[in-house]
């Protein structure tokens, strides 16, 4: 059988046309939903930067200005309020993250995140935490069952269990709260203004009062008073031009 040359070129019109099709629906696509929903933010109630790669349950409520980056998993009866940023790769299951917190790769459950917040990357916020307004909870920290009051910060490598914190104070890298002795959970309770050093331990249950101050190092066992001062390490030794003696031997 002869084929035209018009068949021929009908064939390769109508394959040239579907595909030019699918590359103008595309573009279509990408415009109506993406990039005019990027242009239009204060049009619309929120934005989600990447529909595909973000999941949000009905039973989520989402306030105006928001944007929702990639990677979002947002669970429940989850409440985001007004100006939230929730940056790549969150996991929010029934919590309330109220207006103007920064969210960023991290774990939040069944817990409330006041207004102004910034948290993570990579903390995680487990069951009946409350974090107020103005608080900082950084990289690779842990709360549980906690209140942490305003303008606290909690920055990095830090573990707070059981525990209220009032306002104004400051939780350094490697502070553990040291709630539970192998058989019950005990609380521990922070005042405003206090100073926690890094790589203390704080051995529950116990106070420590406003404006304490307790040095890098320490192993805290007893309350504080206001305005105390406490430092509690092993004795320094220290001899002179021994290190190469000490190589030697071993």
């Amino acid at each position: 059988m002869k084929i035209s040359g018009f068949s021929v070129f009908l064939v390769l019109f109508i394959i040239w046309h579907l595909h030019y099709h699918k590359i103008i629906q595309k573009f279509i696509e990408y415009i109506t939903n993406d990039f005019w929903g990027i242009l239009n933010l204060e049009k619309r109630e929120y934005i989600v930067i990447d529909k595909k790669n973000t999941y949000i349950e009905e039973g989520v409520t989402i306030g105006k200005n928001v944007i929702i980056y990639p990677g979002n998993y947002i669970t429940g009866k989850t409440i985001i309020e007004d100006n939230v940023t929730l940056l790549p790769n969150n996991y929010i299951d029934n919590s309330i993250i109220k207006k103007g917190s920064k969210i960023h790769s991290s774990v939040i459950e069944t817990s409330e995140v006041g207004e102004r917040c910034i948290v993570g990357p990579y903390a995680h916020l487990r069951p009946h935490s409350i974090l107020k307004n103005s608080v900082k909870v950084g990289n690779f920290c842990e709360i549980k069952n906690s209140t942490i009051g305003d303008n606290t910060k909690v920055s990095h490598l830090a573990y707070i269990g059981d525990a209220i914190i009032g306002r104004s104070s400051n939780i350094g890298c490697g502070v553990i709260f040291v709630n539970y002795n192998g058989k019950i959970k005990a609380n521990t309770y922070v005042g405003d203004n206090c100073f926690i050093g890094s790589n203390v331990n704080i051995i529950a249950p116990l106070s420590i009062a406003n404006n304490s101050y307790i040095c890098a190092g320490t192993t805290l066992t007893k309350s504080t008073l206001e305005n105390d001062f406490v430092i509690a390490r092993p004795k320094e030794i220290i001899k002179a031009d021994y290190a190469a003696k000490y190589m030697e031997k071993q």
